[in-house]
């Protein structure tokens, strides 16, 4: 690794060194009840428990397939929709306030009715998460198509390119940011969301372990699993950024 990468370790290190030790101080304040935070190394020494002897990885792929496929779920939906209120005025006219008024409601808030009209299995947890995806990706989606410049369109009729080279090779590339932008961000809601969705009878899933440690008051379970929620959501977000660069290498970028 060069001075570069050594550099860009070492501030990425930086916050979470600074977070542990600000962990650490919170509890050795006496400001708060040393019983009710749990010291970092009392939540390694769990998470490592729950790893080898109480299936935590089950929980993990239990609520990351969850994610996945209310997310590729949502966007799948999002993005047609989203181009179309996007690309044509009247279209987002129409549509726009319904939008903006099921944007605003809170997924937990729907629990009741997702129960009456999907029952307690596995798809009531799904439309909870499609919803808190498909309603975030839409938004992004239409702002940003509504907000392409039509000046690429112009220069493409002007160099004799049909309608359908002007959407394959004109559109759609300036379409792709904003998928990968709405993705990104159903992705943060969809995990946001996960405990909520988790709470219709969940058997297995990081939600339901953090619900079910905080009947018990085990406060170190209830640590682990948020950790763990935050941490698969980092790695998935870096995994898309990643893919996001080289999809977008051709875009140009004022911050490099």
């Amino acid at each position: 690794m060069n001075g570069a990468g050594l550099r860009r370790l070492g501030l990425g290190l930086i916050p979470w060194i600074g977070a542990i030790l600000l962990w650490y101080a919170v509890r050795w304040s006496g400001f708060v009840n040393v019983s009710l935070i749990p010291a970092p190394h009392q939540v390694a020494a769990k998470f490592f428990e729950l790893l080898t002897k109480e299936g935590l990885l089950i929980d993990i792929f239990a609520s990351t397939r969850r994610v996945f496929l209310g997310v590729a779920l949502g966007i799948l939906v999002a993005v047609p929709v989203g181009f179309l209120l996007g690309w044509y005025r009247p279209a987002r006219t129409f549509a726009d306030p319904m939008i903006n008024f099921f944007r605003a409601l809170p997924p937990i808030a729907l629990i009741p009715l997702v129960i009456v009209y999907f029952g307690v299995d596995e798809l009531a947890k799904l439309v909870i998460l499609f919803y808190a995806s498909f309603f975030s990706g839409v938004i992004v989606m239409y702002e940003g198509v509504s907000q392409i410049t039509p000046l690429y369109i112009r220069v493409a009729q002007t160099l004799g390119a049909n309608q359908t080279e002007i959407f394959r090779k004109v559109i759609i590339p300036l379409t792709v940011p904003h998928i990968l932008t709405a993705l990104r961000v159903a992705l943060g809601v969809a995990w946001a969301t996960l405990v909520a969705s988790e709470l219709i009878a969940a058997q297995r899933g990081l939600g339901a372990m953090i619900q079910n440690a905080s009947t018990y008051f085990l406060l170190d379970v209830i640590y682990v699993g948020i950790i763990c929620i935050g941490l698969i959501a980092l790695i998935m977000d870096l995994i898309l950024r990643k893919i996001t660069a080289r999809l977008l290498v051709w875009q140009d970028r004022a911050i490099a």
